[in-house]
């Protein structure tokens, strides 16, 4: 069975065929064949759903699977190309749901109201809301790599 090609969900990342390659890897090894574990066409897909989503828990429910057993998965003797798709994905997601809430914010959401007796109120506004929140793990990353910087530094000083 060969894995469909899917759109490229992050353009700027160059051709599909680019982003396939990206995300290529060869799928773990199982023991067993089971029609409800992790087969070599559901590791795909799942990368595939990591890499649009960025997070692990809906990407895994995305293929029927749970958290916690993705997580074994990765962990499994021979999965090193199965968990460096994985961080890149990862990546990719983070990335598209960052770009995806900044331009809800900048070019705004549109929010159809119907209030009683029947009149409808249709607004397309930016959203502060979710700039903030896309925002955040920006602030978060930018502190963290500031701190282990200085960090960092003050070590080499010291020596």
């Amino acid at each position: 069975m060969t894995h469909a090609s899917l759109p490229n969900p992050h353009p700027d990342a160059g051709s599909d065929t680019d982003y396939d390659d990206l995300l290529s890897f060869t799928p773990v090894p199982m023991q067993r064949r089971r029609a409800d574990g992790w087969s070599a066409e559901r590791q795909r897909r799942f990368i595939t759903a990591l890499s649009v989503m960025g997070a692990v828990g809906p990407a895994a429910r995305a293929v029927g699977m749970g958290r916690a057993s993705a997580y074994r998965l990765r962990d499994r003797a021979g999965a090193s190309g199965f968990a460096e798709a994985w961080d890149i994905a990862i990546a990719c997601g983070v990335d598209l749901q960052f770009h995806t809430a900044l331009d809800q914010a900048i070019n705004g959401v549109t929010t159809v109201r119907v209030m009683r007796g029947g009149t409808v109120e249709v607004v397309n506004a930016p959203d502060r809301k979710i700039l903030n929140a896309a925002l955040l793990p920006k602030t978060r990353l930018s502190a963290a790599l500031s701190a282990a910087s200085r960090a960092a530094k003050a070590t080499r000083e010291t020596q």
